[in-house]
């Protein structure tokens, strides 16, 4: 498994163009075989986290070079963001636990 956590600041202005482009990303990424999920975050201080999960180095490769997430990236650079960071990581060990117990 494949996990990339981008980290970015929308820049003044960007908010209106970027949620249509987000959408279409998104439904991009889950097209994009090995793809296993996403989900955002915005933190207080406007720091938005978005981590993605892939089955493979392949699968991150194939979103990575797809033509119109590179366009997407572009975009990014020259007009979205103000600040943005990725970290890309090998998931080495996984855990998970869910309650069996009933929510109301």
């Amino acid at each position: 498994m494949i996990v990339t956590v981008f980290r970015s600041r929308l820049a003044p202005g960007g908010q209106d163009e970027y949620g249509p482009m987000a959408k279409q990303m998104s439904e991009l990424a889950r097209n994009i075989p090995g793809y296993v999920s996403h989900k955002g975050f915005v933190a207080e201080d406007g720091e938005r986290v978005t981590i993605v999960e892939f089955e493979s180095e392949e699968a991150l490769e194939a979103w990575k070079v797809h033509p119109q997430h590179r366009d997407a990236k572009r975009l990014g650079f020259t007009k979205f963001f103000s600040s943005f960071k990725y970290q890309i990581c090998k998931v080495t060990y996984a855990r998970a636990w869910e309650s069996k117990a009933s929510t109301k």
